[in-house]
């Protein structure tokens, strides 16, 4: 099932590895829906770090993906191929994409697709996907928490933590979250953050010894945070990762991993079976979907800028001078 579409759509791509200027607009043919599937018409598409990791070769697509970046967006199905069941034409929807979101049109399993919460616009609904279904796996169902609980997270006022702050206070966590400036600070509080920590001038790892550790971590940097993490947690404690901003290696004791009873574990998201994600997305639909129509939990908007101006996108984000989601406007609100 499907409405007449053009031939060829506009994209964005990757014309070679390197930094935001390599991304150009081409032309491109329009996807089609092969079984299972779903193609959109895409008004909005978030981004996210790793597109720019993408865009500088360190991070590629997985087999039979899209080559274009763009790992969720917001738009109307317009074709539907065999198989799929529970979706129609003109639906409105956010999904996570397998690649592809840089652009007019994109295909992705129908599993993968989530109905626009009640109240949210499509420029909002292309935010949720990548940084719930991200947040969601991590923190939930591998970190296990639960009320009453310390949590930590790392980067509170990018799109992960943003989301993360919320999620973990709407679950009756108490919430801890670090972030670089003072600005930011007070926007992890004022998401719902108890305690935000500028991590240019205090040491989290001394601020959660003296409230008993953490009970869960959701770190994003690596590198030297991996061992002050350990540190930082309560005994039993989790920690887990989902990308290494200052790289994978440390040097660690694993005798206190031991001695303590502590987890350290972590997932991508994107390597995961179309069957994993479609998991990820009933369980939105289920307990988060349902926390946004209630106000609990929003995205927080940075910046829009048009699909032309994804590589003044890309900069902005590695800036890391924005706070919550960077999304492009490809036909914005119809």
């Amino acid at each position: 099932m499907t409405l007449e579409l053009p031939q060829t759509m506009r994209a964005v791509e990757i014309s070679e590895f390197g930094a935001p200027n390599v991304l150009k607009m081409v032309e491109r043919p329009v996807p089609e829906a092969t079984h299972g599937q779903v193609v959109i018409r895409v008004a909005y598409a978030g981004v996210n770090r790793p597109d720019a990791l993408q865009r500088a070769g360190a991070y590629a697509p997985p087999k039979g993906a899209s080559d274009l970046p763009g790992l969720e967006a917001s738009g109307e199905i317009v074709a539907i191929g065999a198989g799929v069941a529970g979706w129609s034409i003109g639906d409105q929807v956010c999904a996570l994409l397998p690649g592809g979101g840089y652009a007019e049109y994109v295909a992705t399993p129908a599993a993968h697709c989530l109905p626009l919460p009640e109240g949210v616009s499509l420029k909002e609904a292309a935010c949720l996907p990548e940084t719930c279904f991200t947040v969601w796996s991590n923190v939930v169902t591998r970190g296990g928490l639960a009320a009453g609980e310390r949590f930590l997270v790392h980067g509170g006022s990018s799109g992960i933590g943003t989301t993360a702050i919320q999620l973990a206070s709407a679950l009756g966590a108490r919430v801890y979250a670090t972030a670089g400036s003072d600005d930011k600070c007070a926007a992890c509080v004022g998401l719902g953050a108890d305690v935000a920590i500028n991590y240019r001038d205090e040491d989290f790892v001394e601020i959660m010894k003296a409230d008993g550790g953490a009970n869960l971590i959701l770190d994003m940097v690596g590198g030297d945070y991996i061992p002050r993490n350990i540190k930082a947690l309560a005994d039993d404690g989790r920690l887990v990762h989902i990308a290494f901003l200052q790289g994978p290696k440390a040097e660690l004791n694993f005798a206190q991993i031991m001695a303590r009873r502590l987890t350290v574990t972590g997932s991508t998201l994107r390597p995961q079976s179309d069957l994993a994600k479609a998991r990820i997305a009933r369980d939105l639909i289920e307990a988060v979907w349902p926390l946004i129509a209630a106000g609990k939990l929003r995205p927080v908007m940075d910046s829009t800028f048009p699909l032309a101006e994804a590589a003044i996108a890309h900069a902005r984000m590695e800036g890391s001078t924005h706070i919550g989601k960077i999304v492009l406007e490809v036909a914005g609100d119809r």
